[in-house]
Order: structure tokens, then C-alpha cells, then sequence
């Protein structure tokens, strides 16, 4: 009779992504990969640190040489900025212990570039006193750009105040027959 091989119980083998580092590590070639992918994000980060925030996300570390290091970018108009920048880049590099005199740049569509978050609209509707104080405010205003504005605001916030007190009061239709029906456009020749 044939006995099969031992295996180790499934649940005690490690998963994910730490399995497949340890894979990784196992195999010489395939070390040499991973260490130099860990070296790209190491730089990646550093760099990403001296960078402003919309910045970023538009690079990637291509080509690390002895004394140079070559960033693909997004676009040219990153690459200006970024060549504006790259002075501060490496010597806040050097200030982390790497190395880099020259910083080079390809310009590569297809970086991923974020999103620009936009914070949320901070408004709110201009009550009774506000619109109170708004018009003492434009009786005091000498005519001109500044005064016009003011009116503009006065008559816009008083026209929905009065759209919303009105829509309010009115009780919708329940039957086609009550409500008039609107006019339908004109067919073109």
C-alpha cells in the first residue's frame, strides 16, 4: 500500500500578499525584483513628500543610476513644474540619505493623475435679518460697482424667498384638467 506525503494542514500555511513576499524572497531573481521594487517605492514616497498635494499622484520612479534619478511624469506642464521644484526634491532627498545630484524626466501620458477634491459648498439662505442688513448697507453705498452687486443680491435672495414662501402655500394639482398645460415647441421644417 502507498502512503501519500505529508502535508501541512491548509490552515496553518500563511496567505495573501506576506505569502507571496516570502515566495518572492525564496528565489534569488526573483529577490533581486522585490528588493528593487521596494527601493522605487521607498523614493516614490520620498519624493512624493517634498511635492505639493496635487502633485503627487503624476509620477513614477523609473531609472535609479548611481547619482541620477529618472521620474516618468504626466505631462509636459508637470515636467516644467517639476523641474521649478527639483532643486528643493533633491536636496530633501539628500536630507533622507539618498544620494541624487540629477533628477530626469519622461514625460509619459496615462499616469494616473488625482482627482482634484473639491471641498463641499459652504452656503446658506440669507434670512430676514441678513437681508435686513444688506439693505441698510445699500442705502449707505455710493452708486457704483459695489452698490450694484449689493442689489443684484438683495433681488435674488428676496425673489427666492418669495418662489419658496409661494411654493409653500400651494397645494400640487391632482387632476391633469387643474393644472394648464405648457406650450409645446413648434416642429421645424
Amino acid at each position: 500500500m502507498i502512503t501519500p506525503a505529508f502535508r501541512r494542514p491548509r490552515s496553518n500555511a500563511k496567505s495573501g500578499s506576506s505569502h507571496l513576499i516570502g515566495w518572492l524572497g525564496n528565489d534569488t531573481q526573483a529577490a533581486s525584483v522585490l528588493a528593487t521594487a521596494q527601493l522605487h517605492l521607498k523614493i516614490r514616497d520620498a519624493v512624493s513628500a517634498a511635492l505639493p498635494a496635487p502633485m503627487r499622484g503624476a509620477f513614477d520612479v523609473v531609472k535609479i543610476e548611481s547619482n541620477a534619478l529618472t521620474l516618468m511624469v504626466s505631462s509636459a506642464a508637470f515636467a516644467a513644474k517639476f523641474r521649478q521644484l527639483s532643486p528643493r526634491v533633491t536636496a530633501h532627498l539628500q536630507t533622507l540619505g539618498w544620494n541624487f545630484s540629477e533628477i530626469k524626466l519622461r514625460v509619459q501620458g496615462g499616469i494616473g493623475i488625482p482627482a482634484a477634491v473639491k471641498p463641499p459648498r459652504e452656503a446658506r439662505i440669507l434670512d430676514q435679518q441678513d437681508l435686513k442688513a444688506f439693505e441698510d448697507l445699500n442705502q449707505q453705498l455710493r452708486p457704483g460697482p459695489l452698490a450694484d452687486a449689493v442689489s443684484k443680491l438683495l433681488r435674488h435672495h428676496q425673489a427666492y424667498q418669495k418662489n419658496t414662501q409661494e411654493s409653500n402655500a400651494i397645494t400640487p394639482a391632482s387632476t391633469r384638467v387643474e393644472m394648464p398645460e405648457a406650450p409645446r415647441p413648434e416642429k421645424s421644417k
